[in-house]
């Protein structure tokens, strides 16, 4: 069965489960037109020109007992792309029961979590897998299979995950724009672990809150979500290994007033190589200015990675600097730019990104989003340079 058909018969099934009271069910679909427009000609052979669209299909339906103690949220999405088929898929983001029984939650199912608290990058998150199909900066994430069992305390959150199947990342095609070059060859996978995709993942996540901190700290064993790449001669393609990984790892984040400090890193093992990561920054926003209502923020952050990327993967913020803004109009229509560049102090490469959001009327959002890429020295980078990008997306809410 292909992937869209899988997502497909496992939604049914749990829909299918899903009580039918209607006073309990609420249905949101969504429905956007996206389009992709490239200014600069492809830099390999057979990709594609100029222009990309896309049909997306989305939406949530949330079913909830009337005590409110069960719940169950279904998040389909189903992308249909005009240029490059391996860029059409189908995944579920939710599918899962909820139960609440006093200062207990358990989830089962499939569900997102989000750790973090970092803009340009967060290395603490690492329950889902990145969904790099829908955009390079890895913000996107697949629908990760679960048990989660969460307690409330006085003295914080303790959660802890099971994680029974892994996702594998998947890769744009040879027609596809923002690819490695070679191609990465998602058929020809390779594990550490004996049991592969079935190994199942364990994690432990506790955060809490600390007068003007909030603070969590996590550890996690299984499947690292990141592949080492490695180039294999006899077919000219990427071949994929997910390593073991152990880490642990803190996120803290302080906020006085216009003043939010962040820092988050883990520590760890991955292909029996010890590692680091962290970034660490701040943002200060102006409230107000002029008395006209709108709000503009400055951020800034210093990124780290310290593997060398020959036994793991390649690390893309290894000793890079990102600086941005971030201005909130706080009107109606929650109109809202968001724009950054992240430069390596050491290559001397340039990703520049920046966001612009608005509603038009109560059931339209338009989103614009722009990229461009300056390779310098690094392998990572350089192959993006001629896929700078700019992208239209309209949503439609039901």
């Amino acid at each position: 069965m292909t992937k869209i058909g899988r997502a497909v018969v496992l939604g049914a099934v749990v829909s299918a489960a899903v009580p039918a009271h209607a006073q309990s069910l609420d249905l949101r679909p969504e429905v956007a037109l996206e389009g992709r427009l490239f200014p600069e000609e492809p830099r390999f052979d057979d990709q594609l020109e100029t222009a990309q669209g896309s049909l997306i299909l989305s939406g949530e339906a949330r079913w909830r007992s009337q005590d409110r103690s069960t719940q169950v949220r279904v998040e389909p999405y189903l992308r249909l792309d005009s240029a490059d088929d391996d860029r059409t898929y189908a995944d579920l983001r939710e599918a899962s029961l909820s139960y609440r029984a006093g200062d207990f939650d358990l989830t089962a199912g499939v569900s997102q979590v989000f750790w973090g608290v970092a803009e340009a990058h967060n290395p603490v998150d690492i329950i889902n897998q990145a969904d790099t199909l829908e955009d390079i900066d890895g913000d996107e994430k697949l629908g990760q299979p679960m048990i989660r069992l969460s307690w409330r305390g006085e003295f914080g959150t303790v959660e802890g995950f099971y994680l029974p199947f892994f996702r594998e990342r998947a890769f744009p095609g040879r027609e596809g724009r923002l690819r490695s070059n070679p191609i990465v060859d998602e058929d020809a996978v390779h594990y550490e672990r004996s049991d592969e995709e079935l190994a199942g993942d364990v994690a432990l996540r506790y955060t809490t809150r600390l007068d003007d901190f909030d603070l969590g700290l996590h550890a996690f064993y299984g499947t690292s979500r990141e592949p080492t790449l490695t180039f294999d001669p006899g077919s000219g393609t990427l071949q994929p290994t997910y390593a073991e990984l152990a880490q642990g790892g803190v996120d803290l984040q302080y906020t006085s007033g216009p003043w939010l400090l962040k820092v988050e890193g883990v520590a760890g093992e991955v292909s029996g190589e010890r590692f680091t990561a962290a970034v660490a920054g701040f943002e200060y926003t102006f409230f107000d200015i002029g008395g006209q209502g709108f709000d503009l923020g400055v951020i800034s952050e210093y990124l780290h990675d310290d593997r060398d990327g020959t036994e793991t993967p390649t690390p893309l913020f290894d000793n890079d600097v990102f600086v941005g803004t971030r201005l909130t109009l706080n009107d109606i229509q929650d109109t809202e730019l968001l724009a950054g560049v992240i430069v390596d102090t050491e290559t001397e490469a340039v990703q520049a990104s920046a966001e612009f959001q608005r509603r038009l009327g109560d059931r339209t959002l338009l989103e614009v989003e722009g990229r461009a890429f300056a390779g310098g020295d690094d392998p990572l980078v350089d192959p993006l340079e001629a896929d700078s990008v700019l992208t239209l997306r309209l949503t439609r809410f039901f």
